[in-house]
């Protein structure tokens, strides 16, 4: 094994980079070839079809099986030009990953040959077998069927030969199985909700649309490299190894020049999501080494969390053309940054607001008042399941670490905002509003200065901090489906905004004038949402104690954190929204108590496997040499006290490898004893939270150890390749 490591580190050595071919035309010319946009639509589709879908896209109406049929005829006649062969449903199960499964275009002729045909029925409805994905009990083994639904919102595209649908994932008694459906339903409770507020201030809006902008970050590692390391290959990341030298502690990567082999990984990306019609903007090396960051223009909610999950299959398959292997999990290495995925959201409505965004009346920045502070309502009253919404086996080792947000939800607003909530909240109706005979309220609001959008600074502690016209939820794992915590932030928004306008409108049913109506309702939800608000130092100590005096959730237990999707107020929001109800709750949690302890427990095999296969080997043979040594030293000098001084070195070092290998050894064999016990518990919950106290933590003193052996046997001994290999080969 150990030659295996020089092998690859030798051959890693030697790649040069893949050159990218561009396309002759321009990126906007290229942009969207493959998918079935509305350029496309009008071109293959009859024009009552075409404005048929449009509603449909646009207004949310059901969508007849008679134009299902002309939609499917054209997209047919569009992808067999592309060379398409295959068809399949594109869904996004409980897996954090994506299922498909292709089936060709052929039917009977009923002649002994074979047609190609695409119906309605087939672009509209697929079967599934609903038993063989995480359903947390909804379905049993013998209640297979389940239904994969078209969602015309989400374009149409094409992967090799085969045509790409987007649809949802429902259980035969309706339950979802997926993301994307209680997806679309908290996105329309907040277009509900949303739009219903703006008519406060402009009867014409009809629409309001949630848009995500997402910040991916990954690590590229060498192929072979990636290979030699069984715990990387098998769950991610190193379960073990020393911190190289050098690592980040330069800052030399952040921004700094692009390695070749991944600017040519980078544009080949960049040229086939350009292809499938996802706005690929920046590109740039992050902080720690061998670390990226790609990322978009914002998009539709819906249309964003899907081009996202398509992102990083390409990632994925592209970096095995390039030599590489692309790393999404939360932390691959210790003692360095890990990746996030930044969650940039904001409401827009179909006049062209932007909700978060301060206007140039005192009347736009009551309304942009308005969606901020009940923004932080629904994030203050849901903390604690907004945090279950990101919290993950993987997410949960980065959290709190070097640069990402603890695991406590706040929102850093800034001075300037902060000091307008304050002045809101401290003035009386007085100090507020002056009446100007018949010309209506004149609100005596100081205006907030466009300057403003660049006027905010940048909190990298907080987990929700504004950023001048949108919200950044920092705290998304990088291997995250952005679903997930979409679906409660934008449902904790709308009930939200729901019981603000409940509120207001009673006050106005009681005589008072509109304008003081909403002031009155907003300075009493500044004063609640107030423990929410942090713009300090997230990092500190000090702010865990006030964190908890302020009744956030603090809790760190992955396992217990998810106890928040089913207490009583999750439960009435997720229902009255319409997005969930409490079966479909607790089938998730229990998919997701399960997830975390496989997760574990593949993690304690692998480290367990290692210890007795590599490591205590190596070290036990190098220790062996050692000895050898002393014999030899003992054999040719008579002077003891000459002997004692040309082994003592050697002889400190077979005392420390056995210190360490025993301790690794006995670790191992109590984690393995710990295991067999934990796992005769039946109730998945009590089962995960075992994991958690009982199995995890033999992970970090094992590797204490093991990584201290790593210091101390010969280099060319040792069989894993080692991170200043992983990190700066490239």
């Amino acid at each position: 094994m150990s030659n295996l490591r020089f092998k690859v580190v030798e051959e890693a050595f030697k790649k040069r980079p893949l050159e990218v071919k561009a396309p002759a035309e321009r990126p906007s010319e290229y942009f969207g070839k493959y998918v079935f946009n509305q350029e496309k639509m009008f071109k293959y589709l009859p024009l009552n079809t075409y404005q048929q879908l449009r509603e449909v896209i646009e207004k949310g109406t059901p969508l007849p099986l008679s134009v299902a049929n002309d939609v499917a005829k054209g997209m047919k006649q569009w992808a067999i030009e592309m060379g398409v062969t295959h068809c399949t449903h594109w869904f996004q199960p409980l897996t954090e990953g994506t299922a498909e499964k292709h089936d060709a275009f052929v039917e009977h002729d009923f002649k002994g040959g074979m047609v190609e045909d695409f119906s309605g029925k087939e672009l509209v409805q697929q079967e599934p077998d609903a038993s063989s994905f995480p359903n947390g009990g909804i379905r049993s083994t013998f209640e297979a069927r389940g239904y994969s639904a078209w969602d015309p919102a989400s374009p149409v595209f094409i992967v090799g030969d085969t045509l790409m649908i987007p649809t949802i994932f429902v259980s035969y008694t309706g339950e979802a199985l997926d993301y994307k459906a209680p997806l679309k339903k908290a996105l329309a409770a907040v277009d509900k909700a949303a739009t219903a507020v703006c008519h406060y201030f402009d009867p014409n809006v009809t629409r309001v649309t949630a848009n995500l902008g997402w910040e991916q970050e990954y690590f590229l590692v060498d192929e072979g490299l990636y290979a030699a390391r069984p715990d990387l290959l098998l769950t991610g990341r190193t379960l073990m190894g020393h911190d190289s030298a050098k690592n980040q502690q330069m800052d030399d990567h952040y921004f700094g020049a692009i390695p070749e082999r991944v600017q040519e990984f980078m544009r080949d990306l960049e040229i086939q999501a350009l292809e499938l019609g996802i706005p690929c903007k920046t590109r740039h090396n992050e902080v720690a080494p061998n670390q990226f960051e790609l990322a978009p223009i914002f998009e539709e909610c819906n249309l964003a969390v899907d081009h996202n999950m398509l992102i990083m299959s390409l990632m994925r398959k592209i970096a095995r053309k390039h030599g590489f292997r692309c790393l999404l999990h939360e932390k691959p290495f210790a003692g360095i940054n890990g990746s996030g995925k930044h969650n940039n959201w904001s409401l827009t409505t179909d006049t062209g607001v932007l909700l978060h965004g301060p206007g140039k009346t005192p009347e736009d920045n009551l309304r942009f008042l308005v969606f901020v502070v009940e923004t932080l309502m629904g994030v203050y009253k849901h903390n604690g399941l907004l945090k279950a919404s990101i919290m993950s086996a993987t997410n949960a080792h980065r959290l709190g670490a070097n640069e990402a947000p603890p695991a406590i939800i706040s929102s850093f607003l800034g001075k300037q905002l902060s000091e307008f909530l304050s002045k809101v909240e401290n003035s009386t109706k007085d100090e507020l509003f002056t009446l100007e005979g018949k010309h209506g309220v004149q609100l005596d609001i100081p205006q907030i200065p466009e300057l403003m959008v660049d006027n905010t600074d940048r909190n990298r502690t907080s987990p929700f901090a504004f950023t001048g016209n949108r919200f950044e939820f920092r705290a998304v794992g990088s291997i995250a489906n952005c679903a997930s915590a979409m679906i409660v932030l934008n449902t904790a928004v709308a009930e939200a905004l729901t019981d603000f306008k409940t509120r207001v409108d009673a006050l106005m049913a009681k005589g008072e004038g509109k304008i003081t109506a909403i002031l009155e309702v907003l300075r009493e939800d500044i004063k609640t949402c107030k423990p929410i608000h942090f713009d300090g130092n997230g990092y500190s100590d000090e702010w865990k104690a006030e964190a908890a005096r302020r009744g956030l959730d603090c809790e760190t237990s992955c396992p217990v954190i998810f106890d928040r999707y089913l207490d009583d107020a999750s439960i009435k929001m997720f229902e009255s929204m319409n997005v969930m109800t409490k079966p479909e709750l607790e089938a998730r949690n229990e998919i997701k108590w399960e997830t975390y302890q496989k997760k574990i427990q593949i993690e304690a095999r692998v480290l367990g496997d290692l210890c007795m296969n590599h490591i205590i080997p190596v070290a036990t043979k190098y220790q062996s040499e050692l000895v050898d040594n002393v014999h030899k030293i003992q054999e040719a000098f008579a002077d003891p006290a000459k002997v004692k001084d040309l082994t003592s070195y050697n002889i400190d070092l077979i005392e420390k490898i056995n210190k360490h290998v025993s301790f690794v050894a006995e670790n191992v064999e109590a984690m393995v004893e710990k295991r067999k016990v934990v796992n005769k518990i039946t109730d998945i919950r009590t089962l995960a939270v075992a994991y958690h106290d009982e199995i995890a933590p033999y992970f970090d003193a094992i590797r204490y150890h093991i990584d201290k052996l790593e210091l101390i046997v010969e280099d060319e001994m040792w069989t894993l390749p080692k991170y200043r290999e992983l990190l700066f080969i490239r």
